[in-house]
């Protein structure tokens, strides 16, 4: 019998896309392997009401998944970056990031921020994309806007609001249309992407020697390095994804680049 790898993912279109992901590079690098998927629903795809903002604790897209794991029932979760804790739970540890995609913002109904009409709605319940379009754009109104991306395109195409802030990756990974150039957002001086965006990371039980050694050969080293430096700063804000904190490092010519911008009351800080 084959060895058998299962791989425990949210359920939503963009989720399982990551997941299929990871098992395709897990079977190019392991012939003969078996991976299946185990889908759940996490807490973040069934409340829509509710902003992001206002859920309160962390890993609202992750712990479903990750209880799979420390049940037995999947053998590693597979998570966007930017939505994992910075700390883990106890039984549980990092076992790879893979390749990251494109991790800069784009604008979706809108050919670039300076395009916008003056007060537009924009659909985002990110505090992050919040604090910092409004450091550019004062007049812009802001809208909750919930739900996979898909649902999101909808809620702008039914004029819910005139344009949505979405991660380029996502948009790319669904095989959606590739954001006009203008839209999308310079992430050094308009918009600082999310700690780990645009990563694929791959957690699994800290004891599980074989799954760890399975998963390690996935691991990007530099996409490691940055979305590490990323998560660092966010650990030491004690903060999740709901901090309204972008903050992206590069590396460029040789050296590290490390740009983190949060919102406050007083404006942003860099």
């Amino acid at each position: 019998m084959k060895h058998l790898l299962r791989l425990a993912t949210r359920a939503s279109p963009l989720a399982l896309w990551q997941a299929r992901h990871a098992a395709a590079l897990l079977r190019r690098t392991h012939p003969g392997l078996r991976v299946e998927l185990v889908p759940t629903t996490s807490h973040g795809d069934i409340d829509l009401q509710t902003p992001l903002y206002a859920m309160g604790g962390v890993g609202v897209f992750c712990k479903e998944v990750q209880a799979l794991v420390l049940a037995g029932q999947a053998d590693a979760g597979v998570h966007s970056c930017k939505d994992l804790p910075t700390t883990l739970p106890d039984g549980l540890g990092m076992a790879a990031i893979l390749t990251r995609a494109d991790p800069r913002d784009t604008l979706v109904g809108s050919r670039g921020l300076d395009a916008l009409a003056q007060g537009a709605r924009i659909g985002s319940s990110s505090t992050r994309r919040r604090a910092q379009l409004s450091a550019l754009r004062p007049d812009l109104q802001f809208v909750d806007l919930r739900g996979n991306v898909h649902t999101r395109l909808g809620k702008i195409s039914a004029g819910q609001a005139d344009a949505t802030c979405m991660a380029i990756a996502g948009l790319r990974r669904l095989g959606l249309s590739t954001p006009h150039a203008a839209a999308v957002l310079d992430p050094w001086r308009v918009c600082t992407p999310a700690p780990g965006q645009g990563a694929v990371a791959i957690d699994c039980r800290s004891g599980d020697t074989r799954t760890r050694r399975l998963l390690a050969l996935l691991n990007h080293d530099a996409t490691a390095i940055a979305v590490g430096i990323e998560r660092a700063i966010l650990a030491g804000l004690a903060g999740g994804c709901s901090l309204p904190l972008g903050c992206l490092a590069q590396r460029q010519h040789g050296t590290w680049r490390l740009l983190a911008r949060l919102g406050t009351p007083q404006g942003l800080r860099e």
